[in-house]
């Protein structure tokens, strides 16, 4: 299965990531929704995921997209995962910025015009697809 994909995230104390190029990021505690896609000939959106969880699990891996270096911080517990069929990436992430507390400019973000994929939530409530 190949489009987009969801991943709700919880970040149990306030925490400064050095997210790769983007350098070193304060993320205030909370939740986070991170939107992003699996379109290539041999990675699928289950793959994908089952990546993600692995970090969040092992908190070790090869560290690729932004969401990598977040996703190893110990104080990060994954929520959910949300599979969304075809190609709506971009248009879901502009939901999220909508409704965010903010959005992590240029998280996510390097291939497409969107301010940022990476949009953090105050309070789980306020988290909706």
């Amino acid at each position: 299965m190949k489009g987009a994909y969801v991943l709700m995230i919880r970040l149990k104390k306030n925490s400064n990531i050095k997210i790769g190029k983007l350098g070193e990021i304060h993320f205030p505690k909370g939740y986070y929704c991170y939107v992003g896609s699996a379109y290539g000939k041999t990675v699928n959106l289950e793959n994908r995921t089952k990546r993600h969880k692995k970090l969040v699990e092992d908190k070790v891996g090869k560290l690729r997209w932004h969401i990598d270096y977040f996703l190893v911080n110990p104080n990060v517990s994954m929520v959910k995962t949300i599979f969304l069929n075809g190609k709506k990436e971009c248009k879901i992430s502009n939901k999220f910025e909508r409704k965010a507390n903010k959005t992590i400019r240029g998280f996510g973000s390097s291939d497409c015009k969107c301010k940022g994929h990476f949009h953090y939530f105050k309070d789980k409530k306020f988290v909706r697809v």
